[in-house]
């Protein structure tokens, strides 16, 4: 590279003091110096806005802090959209404040991309990250994730159902600016689970997206987590089918009703549209297997023994 690109690195947080700090130490750690890191506050009321605040003083043309009007509450999705838009870098990374980067994160997503200048969008897979807790009982669990096949081609060229590409965490991302403009940052009606899917469904339908091999970041799994809060309150089957119609809907607005993609997705709505004639082709698929089943075992049973 000849002149190094700015990166804007976007740390979303609510009540985050537990692990921000070591999510902020994993930026200022990177091989590559040449970012900006934007602090963006989701109406926190713990000790993390001090937090945030310790380190713009240290760093004040590097580090930045933001926050909604009136220090609102507004959601995942709306809190990286404010990071966007105050954004000045060529590429923009995601980091969540329970994440960790590895010190050649940035590093080695800007040299492909530079590498690649007809992709919009890098990820790769992350560390489950289950060990953090130091106990030995945990460390067990930890395990790379798999995007994709060894034999499969990285390069996911548009347009691409997101029900049939990679979910990547968040925090693995580099995604070039004009792509993001292109797409339009974030769907800001969800919140809770699905902001990432909603995001993936548009960039997958508009620019070519990379898959890395290397595993670059500690995805934190614990139960205080977003996802973990919402999986535990029962609202996925909820928030399941509101991405589905969003998707749906989406999806005619861009005129694509008639394409494997507008199928898929009605084959995905149809339990929630017509759930009683769903629960009576399980059942019937499921009588029909028991039968067959049952005449196997009667068949074995009546024919003679091997000599």
């Amino acid at each position: 590279m000849e002149a190094q690109p700015l990166v804007s690195v976007i740390i979303i947080f609510l009540n985050g003091e537990e692990f921000i700090d070591e999510a902020i130490q994993s930026v200022l750690g990177q091989s590559y110096q040449k970012w900006e890191l934007l602090l963006v506050d989701d109406g926190s009321t713990d000790r993390s806005i001090e937090i945030a605040k310790k380190y713009i003083e240290q760093y004040p043309n590097k580090i930045y802090y933001l926050e909604h009007e009136k220090h609102q509450n507004c959601g995942m999705s709306a809190s990286r959209n404010l990071g966007i838009r105050h954004s000045k870098g060529k590429y923009v990374a995601f980091l969540d404040a329970d994440d960790v980067w590895l010190p050649h994160k940035l590093e080695q997503q800007v040299k492909l991309m530079e590498a690649h200048p007809e992709v919009g969008l890098l990820c790769g897979p992350a560390l489950w990250w289950y060990g953090w807790t130091g106990k030995a009982e945990d460390f067990q669990f930890d395990y790379v994730e798999k995007l994709i096949e060894p034999s499969d081609n990285p390069f996911i060229e548009p347009p691409r159902l997101v029900t049939k590409a990679p979910i990547p965490c968040p925090s693995t991302l580099l995604i070039r600016r004009e792509a993001l403009d292109r797409v339009g940052g974030f769907e800001e009606t969800f919140r809770g689970l699905y902001e990432d899917q909603a995001f993936y469904a548009k960039v997958y339908l508009e620019v070519p997206v990379l898959v890395g091999s290397e595993c670059l970041i500690k995805y934190r799994q614990h139960a205080n987590s977003c996802c973990s809060v919402a999986l535990d309150s029962g609202q996925k089957s909820v928030k399941n089918l509101f991405f589905l119609n969003w998707l749906e809907n989406y999806l005619a607005g861009k005129g694509l009703q008639e394409t494997e993609f507008w199928q898929d997705i009605q084959k995905q709505l149809w339990p929630y549209r017509q759930p009683v004639l769903y629960n009576l082709t399980r059942w019937t698929r499921h009588f029909v297997q028991e039968i067959k089943r049952r005449w196997k075992s009667i068949v074995q049973k009546a024919l003679p023994a091997k000599l």
